[in-house]
């Protein structure tokens, strides 16, 4: 009996000093998760704003309303990033904006592309530019970043840039 009691005593403490090696790994990896989810929720939000603001740049000309001007493209781009309350003043210069060289059609002998509001818009592209045979598609591209800072102690990583860009073909 006595020997039974003398190994108790000494293992009394033992899943004390187990859960405080444990639970601090346990909560890390419970933070990163929490992180991790909110990044991806960021980027899916500002992909669904890309592709918002691409359908608009693609109605670029109706016979009453004229050209939409990228103003409006912009601000539908923030209705969709304020809806997350996401701030669209976060929005940096997109330096990978997207190189497109061809136009639809001769009329337009370059594509036209602006950055507004450090969204570019380009407009009256072609749309995956596959080969000859394949039927020319007219469109809008709409590209920006969003900036993302992670707050997990102890980790190098602080902070990413995201990048959103969708592309529309546009009615005739």
């Amino acid at each position: 009996m006595r020997t039974i009691l003398g190994k108790l005593e000494n293992e009394a403490g033992a899943e004390i000093a187990e859960a405080a090696m444990v639970l601090p790994i346990v909560f890390m990896f419970l933070l990163g998760i929490v992180w991790f989810g909110r990044a991806f929720n960021i980027y899916s939000t500002i992909t669904q704003a890309a592709q918002q603001g691409a359908i608009a740049a693609a109605r670029s000309t109706c016979a009453t309303c004229g050209n939409v001007p990228n103003a409006a493209v912009v601000n539908v781009i923030d209705g969709v990033l304020q809806a997350s309350h996401l701030d669209p003043l976060q929005i940096p210069v997109n330096s990978k904006a997207p190189t497109v060289t061809s136009a639809c059609s001769a009329a337009a002998p370059a594509p036209v592309c602006a950055t507004t509001g450090n969204i570019t818009i380009c407009r009256s592209v072609i749309l995956n530019p596959t080969g000859a045979t394949d039927p020319v598609q007219c469109g809008a591209i709409v590209s920006f970043q969003y900036p993302f800072t992670f707050n997990v102690p102890f980790t190098s990583l602080t902070q990413i840039t995201l990048t959103a860009q969708a592309q529309t073909r546009m009615e005739n």
